[in-house]
């Protein structure tokens, strides 16, 4: 992900902004996967199939993309300039130190995730996930509250932190996604490279990069349980709230103490496998997609 830079090349590369927040709007295309694994995050008695179910029962083809209008899309906007950015001044700046390409990668897959989260993705997580997981109050016959109306409600109950809770799990989770992510992908990238005889830094075919990309998507779901328990955290369902045995105030820790003595080990990795799938769809997206973007861009600002 990190930016190839001409040699004597100086200055940040601000076009990443723009690059990123482009790319990351193409992946809520994989709504419906975000969709089925909060569920079955949330509902973690429920199989795949029941989670389909369920998705399907409260809204039919809409309901698999519940949060993505406006908070997925504010999110997507906002977090992909913010982690392209980041990550690839950090990526750019820690190869230049002659780092290895997976462990630069990891390190700027580590710092985009943390910035991201703390700026952007608190507040569009927990609402998304509240979209998701509110939907019961309907079922009792109950209208709900808007998305908006929801927001400005618990503002006003809660506060920045209300709007912001379980940012702190957002924070770990986005930390070890992207930088298992782009790690895993810089090093499979050059694994190929040494397979095919190319040097490091060579360019590789679509199908190579698409191919080290989802290595990298589906490998970086290893930390499953902190998105299960991030998604508990922010979980609005009647269920939850009314649950006895539920911490009043929920931390990282008594929250996957919590989980897991109620679900197991098993609890903590519900909702894996279509996790597995957008993780493959994001990382395309924002790694392999986005180098050939940021080429396309720096051979255009040559040219003006």
């Amino acid at each position: 992900m990190g930016v190839q830079k001409e040699p004597g090349q100086k200055g940040v590369s601000w076009s990443n902004i723009a690059v990123g927040a482009i790319m990351n709007m193409v992946t809520t295309l994989g709504q419906p996967l975000e969709v089925v694994k909060t569920q079955m995050a949330a509902n973690r008695s429920q199989t795949m199939v029941q989670a389909l179910q369920s998705v399907w029962a409260r809204g039919g083809f809409l309901g698999f993309f519940q949060g993505l209008i406006p908070w997925a899309w504010i999110e997507a906007s906002t977090k992909g300039g913010v982690l392209l950015f980041t990550a690839s001044e950090i990526e750019t700046a820690t190869a230049a130190m002659g780092i290895n390409p997976a462990a630069a990668g990891l390190l700027g897959g580590m710092g985009g995730g943390i910035a991201q989260s703390y700026a952007t993705m608190g507040f569009t997580t927990s609402m998304k996930t509240a979209e998701i997981t509110r939907h019961k109050q309907a079922a009792a016959g109950v209208k709900p509250p808007s998305t908006w109306a929801l927001f400005f409600e618990i503002f006003r109950k809660e506060g920045i932190r209300g709007v912001n809770k379980g940012v702190n799990a957002v924070a770990v989770r986005q930390c070890t996604n992207w930088g298992s992510r782009i790690g895993f992908t810089r090093f499979t990238e050059s694994s190929i490279r040494k397979v095919r005889g190319k040097e490091e830094g060579q360019s590789l075919g679509v199908l190579d990069k698409m191919f080290s990309s989802s290595v990298g998507g589906a490998l970086a779901t290893w930390n499953q349980p902190i998105e299960v328990i991030r998604v508990e955290m922010q979980n609005m369902s009647k269920e939850a709230t009314a649950s006895a045995n539920r911490p009043a105030k929920l931390t990282i820790f008594n929250t996957f103490g919590y989980i897991y003595k109620e679900n197991g080990i098993k609890g903590l990795y519900r909702g894996v496998t279509p996790r597995i799938g957008l993780g493959i769809w994001q990382t395309i997206c924002m790694v392999s997609f986005a180098d050939y973007v940021k080429d396309w861009v720096k051979g255009n600002q040559k040219k003006i």
